[in-house]
């Protein structure tokens, strides 16, 4: 008897070891999972859209809404991201920047990948459906942007705005989700941020301009040329600029919202300071860091003019 139940005591405690075992690498694959779509990175949309929600709801819109906006926000983006790197895998295997991604690596399988993309899927229609009618029927319209634009280097060389509307689609679905209806007036928001993300992303894939030629891939500056690509990207960046002008006006911006405008144009300088066609060094600082900046700085500024109108 005491044998047996020596024997069922070590049997319980080794399934307990494989238990954590187990428990231990689920959850260093969720780690490696939010390093590989830097989720941190939701920032540059997110206060875009919290500034549509602000907006459209003349002030505060309730906690409520503002959880499922988010929750919708980062699960949309988690979905999104986590597809590319599923749908690149063999791609960035071949790219010597990317090859040590979670996927070419070794570190996630492609199925584990696409798992995670599905459960981001449903935790965004889930929070579609408890904010309106329209933000559910619309989900598919987003999800095959998101998603779509994995696939667009493959085809054109205009990819980048493909990247830039799956960002910009942010303010519009934030606005539905207050209002339960479309303002044509958001959509100059959504066309701004278009151009803004659309902007980077070309200057990002100077990077990969070498491996794109020789990989058949398609973006600006594969077609174009470095230099060329740059002042394209200018060219989205003042255009941008001209949209929150007119953004401005639409909304009737006071004076922090005009200084929000006017915040986003110098961090823009300055960031195309930073970088230039002979010299990408400092491209992750401008792509990463200073756009994140310019979103929450924006989003600062267009709060601080709603707080002065209504006070």
């Amino acid at each position: 008897m005491r044998r047996v139940c020596r024997w069922e005591s070590g049997q319980q405690a080794l399934d307990l070891e494989q238990g954590i075992d187990r428990m231990a690498g689920i959850l260093s694959k969720i780690g490696t999972t939010m390093e590989m779509i830097k989720w941190e990175h939701s920032i540059f949309a997110l206060p875009f859209a919290v500034t549509a929600m602000l907006l459209a709801a003349g002030g505060w819109p309730g906690w409520r809404k503002l959880a499922l906006i988010l929750v919708a926000m980062v699960a949309a983006r988690s979905a999104a991201m986590a597809f590319n790197r599923w749908a690149d895998a063999e791609l960035d295997a071949e790219n010597p920047r990317t090859r040590s991604r979670a996927i070419p690596a070794g570190l996630l399988s492609k199925s584990f990948v696409l798992g995670f993309t599905c459960v981001a899927i449903a935790v965004f229609l889930a929070a579609a459906a408890g904010l309106n009618r329209l933000s559910l029927e619309l989900a598919p319209v987003a999800l095959a942007v998101l998603l779509g634009y994995s696939y667009l280097k493959r085809v054109t060389r205009w990819s980048h705005l493909g990247l830039g509307l799956a960002l910009g689609l942010a303010p519009a679905a934030a606005w539905i989700a207050v209002r339960g209806s479309l303002d044509a007036r958001i959509l100059v928001l959504t066309a701004a941020v278009t151009l803004w993300a659309g902007g980077f992303d070309v200057l990002y894939s100077c990077q990969d301009y070498e491996h794109d030629r020789k990989a058949g891939l398609h973006s600006l500056p594969q077609a174009s040329g470095v230099q060329a690509a740059f002042w394209t990207a200018r060219a989205m960046h003042l255009a941008m600029l001209g949209l929150l002008v007119w953004f401005g006006f639409l909304f009737g911006f006071g004076l922090a919202g005009w200084l929000g405008v006017v915040a986003v144009g110098v961090l823009l300088a300055y960031e195309h300071s930073i970088v230039s066609p002979r010299d990408l060094r400092r491209l992750n600082a401008a792509f990463f860091t200073m756009n994140g900046v310019i979103a929450m700085v924006f989003l600062g500024f267009v709060t601080a003019d709603l707080w002065m109108k209504r006070g």
